[in-house]
């Protein structure tokens, strides 16, 4: 059963209501993108999961909000499985970004598109003071390995980290919350932030908060996929929960020569050894401890063959830190120690340190928020202590502006030993994770608009 109908100006309804306030741009992107976004978009003949209702020890939401998503959670599953099936990279969510600005505005609200189209920036409710929620809308360049009527359509793409996910559950947050607000029962002003390009450096952050995402917020939260955690459970903590991971390359050059002559050359290889084993052992002992820091090469080059010095050698690695203070001394730091380590060599050494992403530090009164409100609408058991993670996410950018907390959401099957980990071809999810997902973010929203302490 296909979920919705084409009206005449290109925007698809499930009745006759269209949107009051919509942007000339807007209506003419889902214009041009309509016909390919709603062919696959039906559906699913067998859920993969239960739909979940109300868990044991969890609060209702208000409303009649829970009848409202289990009458809904076949619509927000084939959703996910569309965006799933129809991937796009980063920078390149256009289909993606229209499919949730049509949805949006078909429940009568006026999302905003990013000029480019692979963004969109929507605000439901009214009040000078707004929290924000953020999805990411990318996927990864990997090939799908599963075998699932929703698999990548597109070679060499796939949601291989969630973010098809991400979108459905911030999607079903806006869209109940939409409920609330006709109703007069949302006491504020909630921001819903679809961002392109979490996946690549520069990612999609800076563009967002240039374009406005920020503008009146109180506080921001999000939520991440979570395979090691089964559906049904969310992990929270405070202070780090994610990495600043940037990169560095290191070149070195020198005369080269014969192996039986070392001593007439700048031994490259020798040189080459010395950085990559001394100098994440020296930044062992000028870096706190404490400050969760880790070096490691993934890419090491020099030479061909056995019997001679090489001319040039390369290295490149990642520089992943806990601490927003050694972050910000890193770059200065592991390029002087690199020079340091190479002067003896007598090679010649080329640093480029690359800024990645900052680390996403949980704000505490933000992370004591939504751990109540997960609590309330999972049960308090369902909400356990969150692992640190020394990955890198882009939503620290919003975090270095405005308080805010991200989660770890459960998607694994309940009972199962089988993990699909993130960032892997055959990676998926316990689709029953999206209705978790939404209600613990519609009690997020309404906590945080409570509270006084943004």
């Amino acid at each position: 059963m296909a979920l919705h109908s084409v009206t005449e100006n290109g925007l698809s309804c499930r009745a006759s209501r269209k949107p009051d306030k919509i942007s000339r741009a807007l209506r003419l992107a889902l214009t041009e993108l309509e016909a390919d976004v709603t062919t696959t978009l039906t559906e699913p003949e067998e859920a993969q999961t239960e739909w979940p209702g109300p868990l044991p020890g969890a609060e209702p939401l208000p409303g009649q909000l829970d009848r409202w998503l289990a009458s809904h959670g076949e619509e927000l599953v084939a959703i996910r499985r569309h965006i799933h099936a129809h991937p796009e990279p980063s920078y390149h969510e256009f289909e993606t970004a229209a499919l949730v600005a049509r949805e949006l505005a078909v429940a009568g609200l006026s999302p905003r598109m990013l000029p480019e189209g692979n963004g969109v920036i929507c605000d439901i409710g009214e009040g000078d003071r707004v929290i924000a929620f953020r999805a990411d809308l990318d996927a990864l360049p990997l090939q799908d390995l599963k075998d699932v009527p929703y698999k990548s359509t597109v070679p060499n793409v796939a949601h291989a980290c969630g973010h098809d996910v991400h979108t459905t559950v911030m999607l079903g947050l806006g869209l109940a919350l939409q409920q609330l607000a006709r109703q007069g029962q949302l006491p504020g002003r909630i921001r819903l932030i679809f961002q392109c390009a979490e996946e690549t450096v520069p990612s999609g952050a800076p563009k967002l908060i240039a374009a406005g995402a920020l503008k009146d917020v109180a506080a921001i939260y999000a939520l991440h996929c979570y395979p090691q955690l089964p559906a049904g459970l969310v992990g929270v903590r405070s202070g780090p929960f994610t990495a600043a991971a940037d990169t560095v390359d290191v070149t070195l050059t020198g005369p080269g020569g014969h192996t039986a002559r070392p001593h007439l050359t700048a031994d490259l290889v020798y040189a080459l050894a010395k950085v990559i084993v001394d100098t994440p052992a020296l930044l062992g002992r000028r870096v706190d401890a404490r400050a969760g820091l880790s070096m490691v090469w993934g890419a090491v080059h020099s030479g061909e063959a056995f019997n001679a010095i090489p001319g040039e050698g390369q290295a490149r690695g990642t520089v992943r830190i806990l601490s927003r203070e050694a972050w910000r001394t890193a770059p200065e730091l592991v390029t002087q120690l690199i020079k340091d380590v190479v002067a003896p060599t007598g090679a010649h050494v080329e640093v480029g340190y690359h800024r990645g992403v900052p680390p996403v530090i949980n704000d505490r009164m933000a992370a004591a928020v939504i751990a109540g409100a997960a609590g309330a609408a999972l049960g308090p058991e369902r909400v356990v202590e969150a692992e640190i993670s020394m990955g890198g996410e882009d939503f620290a950018f919003y975090l270095d502006q405005v308080p805010g907390a991200m989660i770890r959401l459960g998607t694994g099957v309940p009972g199962s030993d089988e993990k699909h980990d993130l960032h892997q071809g055959d990676f998926d999810v316990d689709e029953s994770c999206i209705g978790y997902g939404v209600r613990v973010m519609v009690h997020t929203a309404l906590a945080a608009l409570a509270t006084g302490a943004f």
